[in-house]
């Protein structure tokens, strides 16, 4: 009889299906509306940067981190309108418990685990003849003359990859804190601010912001509110009349102009949105304005001796 023994190694991550990979060569203004579906999803970034909204949170990927969507997690993401983005997109089935440590985790990958993720790449270059740069793709189709073992060498490279990255654990990644998601949500929020400042003199709709940054709706109008206590046009329209109040004092207008110039339809219209914020009409305003002018002239000037 035998003094041997046989060890079954444990297996700490076992891929069971690999559902999709990607590599994508984005436009700059690229926007995906968002998914949610039953499998882990590993999203890295390889040149440029996107937003990302994962459930209820939004953040900023860079080149060289990384994501996992969990089943059933909606997510969405979009370029930031400068860089066009490359990203590396692999989706699977993997029910190990140690999946856990990736739930709500910003990655950064070292040289070793890009390397694994290239060769994941090149295998699927060879082993796959569908096309990857394809975001539709919901199926892989073997090719016929794929090397040897081409699949298992994927599978293999993938679980290397968690692997490595649950061994450097907390030190090579970040929860998605409530920090990181305010960062965030102040970058989104300079950026729009910045973009209505640039629009000040057109009619924009709330649709037309979201569309040309790239933002969610109710995310954005929750991020305003939340600093604004109002909602995104309700910004505008304070932005509107602060820069009109701007225009009265300097006095180079008169109100028709500054209407105009501000993108209202009517000087009606402008008359009543001015009293609407700030208790007077632009006469009203204008008036006042020129009464404080005056007694600042009569008032003597007193120098400190």
């Amino acid at each position: 009889m035998s003094e041997y023994g046989a060890l079954t190694p444990e297996k700490v991550v076992e891929i069971q299906d690999i559902v999709t990979v990607h590599y994508f060569e984005y436009t700059s203004d690229f926007f995906f509306p968002g998914e949610a579906h039953d499998f882990w999803e590993f999203l890295y970034v390889d040149k440029g940067r996107v937003e990302v909204a994962a459930g209820d949170k939004n953040f900023i990927l860079k080149k060289g981190m990384a994501i996992f969507h969990k089943p059933y997690e909606f997510h969405k993401l979009w370029a930031d309108g400068v860089v066009a983005p490359n990203l590396v997109v692999v989706s699977f089935h993997c029910s190990s418990p140690a999946m856990k440590f990736f739930e709500n985790r910003i990655l950064s990958l070292d040289d070793q685990q890009r390397d694994l993720l290239g060769i994941i790449l090149e295998e699927a270059e060879a082993a796959f003849s569908s096309n990857l740069a394809d975001p539709s793709l919901k199926r892989l189709t073997r090719e016929s003359n794929a090397p040897f073992g081409a699949e298992q060498v994927i599978t293999v490279s993938l679980e290397l990859l968690l692997i490595s990255l649950i061994r450097r654990g907390v030190a090579g990644s970040t929860r998605i804190t409530s920090t990181i998601c305010e960062q965030a949500q102040q970058d989104t929020f300079a950026a729009v601010v910045g973009y209505l400042n640039r629009n000040i003199g057109r009619k924009i709709t709330l649709g037309d912001v979201c569309r040309d940054n790239l933002c969610g709706c109710s995310m954005l109008q929750k991020i305003f509110r939340e600093k604004t206590g109002g909602g995104v046009m309700e910004y505008f329209g304070k932005m509107k009349i602060s820069r009109a109040k701007q225009e009265i004092r300097e006095g180079k207008k008169n109100f028709t102009q500054i209407a105009n110039g501000l993108g209202y339809s009517s000087i009606q219209y402008f008359s009543r949105h001015f009293k609407k914020i700030t208790g007077m009409t632009p006469s009203e305003y204008s008036s006042s304005v020129k009464l404080v002018a005056e007694n600042e002239k009569k008032c003597p000037i007193l120098l400190d001796r």
